[in-house]
């Protein structure tokens, strides 16, 4: 019998092999939706690594996807770099910022970490209103560089870089270092008196979370042509985030690309409805937790 973690593997294999077939099935605005999805649930993966085994809470994942996205869009509009140049500084903005930021309050105790990462959000926000002159401010910036002009191209891109970070993740997260950050979310003091420098530990996995979140921020943002607040900063993509993780089933990376894909499409099927649409999907959610507190994922990892 197949245990819980090769199942898991196998449901991230059937996913990926239907993805393939998408653009030969829907029209190409529904592979657009597709595509945004599959960068959506690399934003999720990341939250999932660092909350689902480290334990730490963190309400700022679009802190690092914002500094990416912005990072690579401005360098983009002002500089004469290569695409592939910008996203790469944008990655890696995302994570000098993160660990600026984290490596101080990882020391904290209590929810005092939850409680910057989500000042840091705000203090995003913030910036880019008020340089916004280099920024956009509310508007946004629109980039004069694009990934590609097929929706083929741009699909099948998401999903390649959907598919690696998903693996690497999964790598990380059962290797030793995924073990000791579970161990260290379920008892960090007996974690630490074996010997184990949790601190080291968790700024690793968060400067992992940072470079994906970044890279997928700085990508989006050369797929849709813009970056703006509500696009990669606010607090509402960070709910929706989370929220996609839990409904997933958190802890097991591959329920965070289903619970991604729920969130978006939902979301866009529910779009006449404007912001009431919100309210439906925040009320989708908590019937799936109500049901399914394991999330969507446990449906195929219980045993017959």
């Amino acid at each position: 019998m197949l245990i819980p973690k090769d199942r898991s593997i196998i449901i991230g294999i059937v996913i990926f092999i239907l993805l393939i077939f998408v653009p030969y099935i829907f029209s190409s605005y529904v592979v657009g939706v597709f595509t945004i999805a599959l960068y959506f649930a690399v934003f999720v993966m990341s939250w999932d690594l660092l909350f689902g085994y480290s334990g730490e809470v963190n309400f700022g994942s679009t802190f690092q996807i914002g500094i990416g996205a912005y990072t690579a869009a401005i360098l983009n509009i002002n500089t004469h770099m290569p695409l592939a140049l910008c996203i790469v500084l944008g990655a890696v903005a995302a994570i000098l910022s993160g660990l600026i930021l984290v490596a101080p309050a990882l020391r904290l105790k209590g929810p005092y970490f939850g409680l910057i990462t989500l000042v840091s959000v705000l203090l995003l926000e913030q910036f880019v209103t008020i340089f916004a002159q280099y920024t956009g401010g509310e508007i946004g910036l629109s980039v004069p560089g694009i990934i590609s002009v097929s929706s083929k191209i741009n699909y099948y891109m998401a999903l390649l870089f959907c598919a690696f970070s998903a693996m690497v993740m999964l790598v990380i997260a059962r290797s030793p270092i995924g073990l000791i950050l579970q161990a260290s979310a379920q008892d960090p003091i007996e974690a630490e008196s074996l010997g184990f420098n949790i601190t080291k530990y968790k700024v690793l996995a968060f400067g992992i979370s940072a470079l994906f979140s970044g890279l997928s921020g700085a990508l989006l943002v050369f797929y849709l042509g813009t970056a703006s607040v509500s696009l990669v900063v606010s607090i509402a993509v960070v709910l929706q985030i989370i929220i996609s993780a839990i409904i997933g089933g958190r802890r097991t990376i591959i329920g965070p690309i289903l619970g991604a894909f729920f969130i978006i499409l939902l979301r866009e099927w529910l779009q006449p409805l404007g912001q009431l649409s919100y309210v439906v999907v925040s009320i989708m959610g908590l019937i799936v937790l109500l049901f399914l507190p394991d999330g969507i994922i446990s449906l195929f990892l219980r045993k017959n």
